[in-house]
C-alpha cells in the first residue's frame, strides 16, 4: 500500500472509529434513555413478579443478533426487558428470598457507571493511586469491622468464591503445603461448608488433601470436642493437620460454628483458621450480629461478600487476611513490561495481592452508597433482617402443620410442611415450592437437610419489611391448604 492510499485508508477508518465517540447531543437522548428504563424499573418493582417462568426462558434474545450495524436505544431496552429483565428470578425485589440477594442498591449502579465512563485501572497503584487508595481503605474498614488489625491486606474480589480461592492458596503457602506432603494433609470443616471452597481446594492443587466433615451439632454447628477429637487421632496417625474452615453464617441454615472455642484449637495445634462469613460478616455492623459473630477476629483469614449484607450488587466479595507478607509472596509477579511501576509506592497493588491482573474498579461501586448514605441505615437494615429471621421463625412455629427444626442464628431459615402421614412429606413440599414460585409474588428456595426437603428464607434483601414476611406467610398457608385439599380428592378418586 503506497503512502496515499494508506493515509487515505487511515482517514476512512478515522470517521468509522468516531463512531465509537458519541458527541454530547448523541450521547444525552441515550442517557435519558438508559436512565428512564433504570427509573421504571426501580418505580414498578414493589409491583413486578419475584419470578416469571417463561418457556423460552429468554431465548427470544437471539432472534436479534449482533450485526454490522446498530439499532436505536429504546429497541435494544425493549430487548433488554422483554428478554433478559422478565424471565427467571428478579433479585432486585424484597420479595426475593430464596437465596441470599445481591443487593442492587442504586447509588452502586451510579458508582458503575462512573467507573466505566473513567476507566481507571485499580490494579496497580502506579497507574492510579486514587482508586487503589479507595479499595484497599475499604478492605481496612471492614477488617476495623470484625476486630482485625490495622496492617490487615485484601482484596476486593468478584465474589465468595475468587476471595475463597486467594485465602486457601495464602494458608497453603503459610503452612508450607507442598506437593510432597498433599495427600498426608489434613483440612476440617463440616458438610454444610460452601461449595465454592472445594471448588478453591481442587483449583488451587489441594484436591487430593483429606478432608474432615467434622460432625455438627443440632442446630447444625461444628463440634469443637469432634473436632479436638479428629485432630487427635490425625495427629497420632503421623498426618498432618493444618486448615480449619468455619462458617459464620451456612448456606443451608445460616448458621455461625463456634468461632471462639474454634479459634483456641485451631491455635493450639497451629491451623490455619480461614472462616467463611461471605453471607454472615456484614452482620458485625450491627450490635446484634457482632454479638452472633464474636471469636471472628481470631481468624487468620476471612471472607465477607459485600453483594450480600453490605446489599450491593453482584461481583462484589472482598477477603481480609492478617498475614499480609504471606498474601503477597503467594500472589505477587513481575514483568519486564510492567517495570515503571515498581518505582512508585505507598499502597499494595491489588493486582498483587489476588490472581486478577486486569480488574473493573469495583470500589467505587461500595465506597460511593456509603459515603452518600453514611453507615447508619446499613446498620438498621441489617438489624432488621435479624429480626425479621426471628418474627418469621415464632409465626412459622405458631402455624398449624408447620415445622420449623432450627432456630435463625442470622437470617436463614428453614421450615416445611408436615402434610397428613398419608402423604409423602418430601414430595409434598416439593409441590409447595413449586407454587409459592410460580405464584411470582414472592420467591423461596429449597434444601434437603438429612434426606428431609426443606424450604428455606433467606431474609437479606434491604428491600424486605414485615409486610413481605406477611405476604410470604399468607401465600405458605393458601398453597398449603391447596395442594392438601388437591391430594386428598386425587386419593378419594
Amino acid at each position: 500500500m503506497d503512502a496515499q492510499t494508506l493515509e487515505q485508508r487511515l482517514q476512512e477508518l478515522e470517521q468509522q472509529t468516531l463512531l465509537l465517540e458519541p458527541t454530547s447531543l448523541e450521547r444525552l437522548p441515550v442517557q435519558q434513555a438508559v436512565e428512564a428504563y433504570a427509573q421504571s424499573f426501580l418505580e414498578d418493582l414493589p409491583h413486578l413478579p419475584v419470578f416469571v417462568e417463561m418457556p423460552d426462558k429468554g431465548a427470544a434474545l437471539l432472534d436479534s443478533p449482533i450485526q454490522e450495524d446498530g439499532m436505536p436505544v429504546q429497541a435494544a431496552l425493549s430487548l433488554l426487558q422483554a428478554h433478559v429483565d422478565t424471565p427467571g428470578i428478579n433479585p432486585a425485589s424484597g420479595g426475593h428470598m430464596g437465596y441470599i440477594p445481591g443487593g442492587g442498591l442504586y447509588y452502586s449502579g451510579l458508582g458503575d457507571y462512573l467507573a466505566a465512563v473513567t476507566n481507571r485501572y485499580a490494579g496497580i497503584f502506579y497507574s492510579s493511586p486514587g482508586a487503589v487508595r479507595m479499595e484497599n481503605m475499604l478492605i481496612r474498614w471492614m477488617a476495623q469491622e470484625i476486630g482485625f488489625p490495622a496492617d490487615t491486606s485484601g482484596n476486593l474480589t468478584s465474589g465468595g468464591s475468587i476471595a475463597s480461592l486467594i485465602a486457601l492458596v495464602t494458608a497453603r503457602d503459610a503452612q508450607a503445603i507442598t506437593c510432597r506432603i498433599i495427600p498426608d494433609s489434613v483440612i476440617y470443616c463440616t458438610s454444610h461448608t460452601h461449595h465454592c471452597l472445594d471448588k478453591a481446594l481442587r483449583i488451587a492443587g489441594l484436591g487430593e488433601c483429606q478432608l474432615r466433615h467434622v460432625p455438627m451439632d443440632a442446630q447444625y454447628r461444628m463440634n469443637p470436642s469432634a473436632l479436638a477429637q479428629a485432630i487427635k487421632e490425625d495427629t497420632e496417625a503421623g498426618l498432618k493437620p493444618w486448615l480449619l474452615i468455619a462458617s459464620a453464617g451456612t448456606t443451608d441454615v445460616g448458621a455461625v460454628d463456634p468461632l471462639p472455642e474454634l479459634a483456641a484449637i485451631a491455635q493450639q495445634h497451629q491451623l490455619w483458621y480461614h472462616v467463611d462469613a461471605a453471607y454472615g460478616g456484614f452482620f458485625a455492623l450491627c450490635k446484634a450480629g457482632k454479638e452472633k459473630l464474636k471469636g471472628i477476629e481470631l481468624a487468620d483469614s476471612v471472607v465477607m461478600d459485600p453483594h450480600k449484607g453490605l446489599f450491593i450488587p453482584y461481583g462484589s466479595g472482598a477477603v481480609l487476611i492478617k498475614n499480609q507478607n504471606q498474601l503477597a509472596k503467594s500472589h505477587h509477579y513481575q514483568a519486564s513490561y510492567m517495570q515503571d511501576t515498581l518505582s512508585v509506592t505507598g499502597e499494595v497493588s491489588p493486582a498483587d495481592v489476588s490472581p486478577e491482573l486486569s480488574k473493573h474498579f469495583r470500589g467505587l461501586r461500595i465506597w460511593l452508597p456509603l459515603k452518600l448514605h453514611g453507615i447508619a441505615p446499613f446498620r438498621s437494615a441489617l438489624e432488621e433482617k435479624l429480626l425479621l429471621a426471628q418474627y418469621t421463625y415464632q409465626q412459622l412455629q405458631a402455624l398449624p402443620g408447620f415445622e420449623v427444626p432450627v432456630a435463625p442464628d442470622l437470617s436463614v431459615l428453614i421450615f416445611r410442611y408436615v402434610p397428613d402421614a398419608a402423604i409423602d412429606a418430601n414430595a409434598f413440599n416439593q409441590n409447595l415450592i413449586k407454587a409459592v414460585q410460580l405464584d411470582g409474588r414472592v420467591f423461596l428456595s429449597s434444601t434437603l437437610l438429612e434426606g428431609r426437603f426443606m424450604i428455606r428464607f433467606a431474609i437479606l434483601s434491604f428491600r424486605t419489611h414485615k409486610a413481605t414476611l406477611d405476604l410470604a406467610l399468607e401465600i405458605l398457608q393458601q398453597k398449603a391448604k391447596e395442594l392438601e385439599a388437591a391430594w386428598e380428592q386425587t386419593t378419594v378418586c
